[in-house]
């Protein structure tokens, strides 16, 4: 509360400046401010067309934006990214309410379009353990730069698989938040909720190898645990392209992403054995819903194991 009375003396008067100011006083993310901002932008520039604007927000109502709604779903967009610009729509005026420039919410009664059930990819265990032992076969002098970009792949790989962090939460651990010794990391996620997520051995292990040649390639003022090969902070596409190119150096033909591991942590945990409720500490999911997507990859693997071993299956087919 402290923070929103310090934020309100320093309003700038335009309500779109105002409100990224209070999210960035409240901790949301950086990828989360910059969508949220491309996303009021756009309405901006659909209700200027009209003769409206964000800045006037007493003369817009409910069926601007349901119009709105129902222009992007015609341009084609997925039904998810148009849930995230009407959830953008309804952060702004709920802030607006907030401030008291609002008193009644024109956002109230616009529903998200009907998500369609979508399953996580996932990558088999065997995928993970060729992707993950094409470094064992590479001869590379760990006191080269070279030598320091194939520990750090291999680090950055063996976190996301082993803890099954979100690529963000990765990449905005610096150097003091993993000590080396401890076998678990504290994480701050979605929502600025923290949790804290165990360590592998290997992980460990692999994250201490990186940590002994980073300096190979970070600059000294870097504070960031994971950096690029110019010596900044890795950025999601760096880490996406890194492991793009470990995925052909295993030679596997089946694309591979950072969060595509973390899928696969959470599938192979609960093929595993793993309580779903487990599972969704070690991810960071606020709801248990989200969680559940995962289990169907469980169910066939609990329905082939079914086949496999259950004698009255046996005796039929």
């Amino acid at each position: 509360m402290d923070k929103f009375l310090k934020f309100l003396d320093k309003r700038k008067g335009s309500f779109l400046e105002d409100f990224f100011s209070l999210m960035n006083i409240q901790g949301y993310s950086k990828a989360t401010e910059e969508a949220y901002r491309k996303d009021l932008c756009q309405f901006e520039e659909y209700l200027q067309e009209k003769g409206q604007s964000l800045e006037t927000p007493k003369t817009i109502c409910k069926k601007d934006i349901q119009k709105f709604s129902v222009l992007l779903y015609k341009s084609g967009l997925l039904r998810s990214t148009i849930s995230r610009k009407l959830s953008a729509i309804r952060a702004f005026f709920l802030f607006l309410i907030k401030i008291k420039e609002l008193e009644d919410n024109p956002a109230i009664g616009v529903f998200n379009p009907k998500q369609p059930i979508k399953h996580p990819r996932v990558l088999n265990v065997d995928y993970m353990f060729n992707l993950l032992g094409s470094f064992d076969n590479l001869a590379y002098n760990k006191n080269s730069v070279e030598g320091a970009i194939q520990y750090r792949n291999l680090a950055l790989i063996e976190l996301l698989y082993g803890s099954g962090l979100r690529i963000s939460e990765a990449l905005s651990l610096n150097v003091l938040d993993i000590d080396g010794i401890s076998s678990y990391v504290r994480i701050l996620g979605k929502g600025k909720r923290e949790r804290m997520v165990p360590l592998t051995e290997v992980s460990i292990e692999a994250l201490k190898e990186w940590l002994s040649v980073r300096h190979l390639l970070a600059k000294p003022e870097e504070q960031a645990y994971f950096v690029g090969n110019f010596g900044k902070r890795l950025s999601r596409r760096q880490a996406a392209r890194i492991i793009d190119q470990v995925r052909v150096q295993a030679n596997l033909s089946q694309h591979a992403s950072p969060h595509m591991l973390r899928h696969s942590f959470a599938t192979h945990l609960l093929e595993g054995g793993a309580h779903l409720r487990a599972v969704q500490e070690l991810l960071g999911h606020a709801r248990l819903s989200t969680t559940q997507r995962y289990t169907h990859v469980s169910l066939n693997k609990l329905i082939e194991v079914y086949d496999k071993s259950h004698p009255r299956v046996k005796q039929e087919s």
